[in-house]
């Protein structure tokens, strides 16, 4: 039988998320000091908080309404780049996913698909371009196989700019010196999947 998730599986993934951010905020920082405006790990802590925050105030009645709300918060609270990017992201997945109360992991790949294909309209970059886009493109691939699969695609993905040049955002202004960094909107992107596989596997899923 296909194994389905519900709104508390969405809920708990955010908020592992949250604490991945969370614990992972000076290290984003950092790699984005070297490449970009130094507030990755500040916006996003900031942000997935907000997140955590109305998800528990206000618990959304479907999955694809727990990220479309997630995706509004982070638009309306997260600055700079990443807060737009994120949002969007989340935003369209939730509404592809429509108003079914289960979705399977295919489903939540299909509709992820569709966030990262916003994404990159919205920044007009694509894989290669050492931006967030390098770690999620093959975390989707990697998600209709498994979430262990998603996992190791992205984190591979993000390992995966650091002898990139940077030809979008922030770190394309710095032509050759951004070579040699690892991008951190890929670095936090391979957070989102490690975190959806730690979800999963508390729950048994594969």
């Amino acid at each position: 039988m296909t194994e389905t998730f519900g709104v508390d599986f969405l809920v708990r993934w955010l908020a592992a998320v949250a604490g991945a951010v969370d614990r992972e905020a000076d290290r984003l920082t950092e790699l984005d000091s070297a490449i970009g405006d130094a507030d990755h790990g500040a916006n996003l802590r900031r942000g997935f908080a907000a997140v955590t925050t109305i998800l528990a105030e206000e618990p959304p009645a479907t999955p694809g309404a727990v990220l479309t709300a997630a995706g509004r918060q982070l638009i309306s609270t997260v600055g700079g780049a990443s807060g737009p990017l994120y949002g969007t992201l989340l935003r369209r997945t939730g509404k592809t996913l429509g108003d079914g109360d289960r979705v399977t992991r295919e489903q939540l790949a299909e509709a992820l698909g569709s966030g990262v294909a916003a994404v990159s309209q919205l920044g007009g970059a694509q894989v290669g371009d050492k931006t967030m886009l390098d770690a999620l493109v093959p975390a989707v691939e990697g998600l209709r196989a498994s979430f262990g699969a998603a996992r190791g695609a992205a984190e591979e993905g993000a390992l995966a700019t650091v002898p990139l040049r940077a030809r979008k955002g922030r770190a394309s202004y710095l032509g050759e010196r951004s070579v040699g960094h690892q991008d951190p909107g890929a670095t936090s992107s391979a957070l989102l999947f490690a975190a959806l596989d730690d979800v999963a596997r508390t729950e048994g899923a594969s």
